[in-house]
C-alpha cells in the first residue's frame, strides 16, 4: 500500500513538473485548464493545476490563490469555475474570461476539493508564475521568500526560472534559493558542499541559519564544511558589527554635535547655563511640522522640499527668541551663573508649556522627503538615508560656523570679545551687542538642529529635554567654548555609546559614559581642548 501511494505521489509531481517545464508551447488555453477543475478526480484536476500554470495567464496567480484558499467553486446551472471578486464583496469572475459574474446565491456555488497533493502543486505552481513573472520586483521578493523557507520541491522551478532569468540580481538570489532548497533536501553530498559554498557566500544571519541543522546533522564532510562555513560567517560578521558599531556611533555622534553645538558658543563663549537650549531644538522641530502642514494643505508638489524652506525659518525664528531672552532677561544676569540657570529653567518651562498649549501634548507627525527615504546597503550594513543626510549636515554646519567664526567680521569681533572683553570695547566693539547676536546664533544654530532632528526623532514639547543633558556632557568634555572639542567630545561620545549599548543596555551605557566624563574632568577640567580668554577663566 506504501509503495503504491509513494508511486502515485511521483506519477502526480511529474505530470505537474512536466506542465511548469514545457511552458505556455504546450499548455492549454485557460478556458481548457481550468475546466479541469470541474473533472470528479482528483488525478485530473492535479493535471489542471498544472496547465492552469503553464498557460502563463496573468489570472492564473489568482485561480491558483483562490483555489489554495477553497474559494473556487463551480457554479449551478451552466458549470462554470467561479473565484471570488476582490474588489467587490459577495460578487464572483469567471475563472477562465475574468468576467464578472455578479452576485451568486450560496446554494448555486459547489466548492473545488483539492486534497494535500494539490496543496503541494499549487504551492510550486504559485512559485514557477512568481519566478516567471514579468516585474522584476516580484521575481526577487520571491526568490528571498524561498531563501529564507526552503522547500527541496521548489528545485525544479527554480532550475528553469535561473535558466530563463537575465538580471544578475534576480538570477544571484534565485541561486541562493537553489543552494537552501539543496541543504533541505536529500541530494547527493557534492551538490550539498556546492551549495554550502553558495549559501557562505551570502555571509549573513541568514546563512547561519541555513547552515546550523546542516552542521548539526551525522558527521561527515557535509556537516564539517557547513561548520567550517559558520565560523568564516561569524569572523566576517563580527567586522561588520564593529563597522556598524562605528557608523551608528557617528550617526548618533552627528546628532548630539547639531544638538551642543550651539550650547558651545552660548556656554563656553558667554558662560551662560542656558537650560532653554533644548527649547530651542524643540521650537525649529515645530516650525518644520509647521512648514509641512501648509505645505501638504496648499502645495503638496513642494513637500521634497520642506525641509529646505525650513532650515531658513527655524535659525530665524529660534534665533530672535534667542536675542530676546538675551536682551530681556539674561544681560542682567551675567556674572550669576545660579541665576542664570534657574531663569532659563524657567524660560523653558514656559516655552514648553506654550507649544503644548498651541499643538497638544502629543507627538506630531513630521515626514521624510523622498530623497531622505530609503536605505543603503553596503556590505552587510544597512544605512539609512536620513541618518547619511543628518552625518553630513551636521558636518556642514560645523564646518560654516568654523568658517564663520575665523574669516568674517562678526567671527573676528566675537573671539575678541572672548579674548578680552575690555580691550575689544576699548576698540569700539559693542560688546553688548556682540552678546546678543552670539546667543541668537547659538539659538539659530539649535533651530538648524531640530529641523535635522525632526527626521529620526518624535516631535514633541518634551523633544528638547531628551538632548540638554547630552549636550552639556559634549560641551564639557570636549571643551568649553571650543569647536573642534565639540566636535571630537560628540564622535567620541556617540560611538562609545553604541559600542556600549550591546553589552549594558541603553540607559546603562549613558550611565557609565557619564561617570567616565566625570572622572575624566577631574584630571582635565577644561575637557580635551582647553580654551584661553574670559570664557575658560570663568
Amino acid at each position: 500500500m506504501m509503495l503504491f501511494r509513494t508511486i502515485a505521489v511521483l506519477v502526480a509531481n511529474l505530470i505537474v513538473v512536466s506542465f511548469l517545464m514545457v511552458g505556455p508551447v504546450y499548455a492549454a488555453g485557460l478556458d481548457t485548464a481550468v475546466s479541469g477543475l470541474k473533472e470528479k478526480s482528483f488525478a485530473r484536476r492535479l493535471g489542471a493545476v498544472g496547465e492552469i500554470a503553464a498557460t502563463g495567464d496573468a489570472r492564473a496567480a489568482d485561480i491558483l490563490n483562490a483555489l489554495a484558499s477553497n474559494k473556487a467553486f463551480v457554479a449551478a446551472p451552466d458549470g462554470k469555475v467561479v473565484i471570488p471578486d476582490p474588489t467587490g464583496p459577495g460578487t464572483y469572475l469567471d475563472a477562465a474570461t475574468g468576467e464578472n459574474l455578479g452576485t451568486i446565491a450560496p446554494g448555486a456555488l459547489k466548492k473545488v476539493r483539492i486534497n494535500n497533493r494539490m496543496r503541494g502543486a499549487i504551492r510550486d505552481a504559485l512559485g514557477s508564475l512568481t519566478l516567471r513573472s514579468k516585474d522584476k520586483g516580484r521575481r526577487l521578493t520571491a526568490a528571498r521568500t524561498m531563501i529564507s523557507s526552503p522547500d527541496a520541491a521548489t528545485l525544479d522551478s527554480l532550475n528553469a526560472a535561473i535558466e530563463a532569468e537575465t538580471d544578475d540580481q534576480v538570477r544571484l538570489a534565485m541561486q541562493r534559493a537553489r543552494a537552501a532548497s539543496v541543504l533541505a533536501s536529500t541530494g547527493p553530498d557534492a551538490d550539498k558542499l556546492a551549495a554550502i559554498e553558495v549559501i557562505s557566500a551570502m555571509g549573513n544571519q541568514a546563512a547561519i541559519g541555513l547552515l546550523t541543522p546542516v552542521a548539526a546533522g551525522d558527521p561527515g564532510a557535509v556537516a564539517d564544511s557547513a561548520r567550517a562555513a559558520m565560523v568564516m560567517i561569524d569572523s566576517s560578521l563580527a567586522v561588520w558589527r564593529n563597522a556598524q558599531n562605528v557608523v551608528y556611533g557617528l550617526s548618533l555622534g552627528s546628532v548630539l554635535l547639531l544638538a551642543a553645538i550651539g550650547l558651545a558658543i552660548t556656554f563656553g563663549v558667554m558662560g551662560v547655563i542656558n537650560m532653554a537650549h533644548g527649547e530651542m531644538v524643540m521650537l525649529g522641530a515645530y516650525v518644520t511640522f509647521m512648514v509641512q502642514e501648509v505645505i501638504r494643505q496648499t502645495m503638496p508638489g513642494l513637500f521634497d522640499w520642506s525641509l529646505l524652506i525650513a532650515l531658513p525659518l527655524a535659525f530665524a525664528l529660534t534665533g530672535l527668541v534667542g536675542i530676546a531672552m538675551e536682551r530681556g532677561i539674561i544681560r542682567f544676569l551675567y556674572g550669576r551663573p545660579l541665576e542664570t540657570l534657574l531663569a532659563t529653567w524657567g524660560v523653558s518651562l514656559i516655552l514648553q508649556q506654550a507649544v503644548r498649549t498651541i499643538f497638544g501634548p502629543n507627538n506630531r507627525e513630521v515626514g521624510n522627503p523622498s530623497w531622505m527615504s530609503g536605505s543603503l546597503e553596503l556590505g552587510q550594513l544597512t544605512l539609512t538615508w536620513n541618518r547619511l543626510y543628518i552625518i553630513a549636515f551636521a558636518l556642514t554646519i560645523f564646518a560654516l560656523l568654523f568658517l564663520a567664526m575665523r574669516f568674517t567680521g562678526f567671527g573676528l569681533q566675537m573671539r575678541a570679545v572672548v579674548q578680552n572683553r575690555r580691550m575689544a570695547g576699548s576698540m569700539g566693539i559693542r560688546t553688548k551687542w556682540i552678546d546678543a547676536l552670539t546667543f541668537g546664533l547659538g539659538s539659530g544654530i539649535a533651530g538648524l538642529a531640530g529641523v535635522a532632528i525632526s527626521q529620526i526623532d518624535n516631535v514633541s514639547p518634551n523633544l528638547g529635554q531628551s538632548y540638554i543633558i547630552d549636550s552639556f556632557m559634549v560641551v564639557v568634555f570636549g571643551g568649553v567654548g571650543n569647536l573642534w572639542g565639540t566636535l571630537v567630545g560628540a564622535m567620541t561620545l556617540g560611538i562609545a555609546n553604541k559600542f556600549l549599548e550591546p553589552y549594558a543596555g541603553a540607559v546603562l551605557a549613558k550611565v557609565l559614559i557619564l561617570v567616565f566624563i566625570i572622572l575624566f574632568i577631574q584630571k582635565r577640567p577644561r575637557g580635551l581642548f582647553a580654551l584661553k580668554g574670559r570664557g575658560a577663566d570663568a
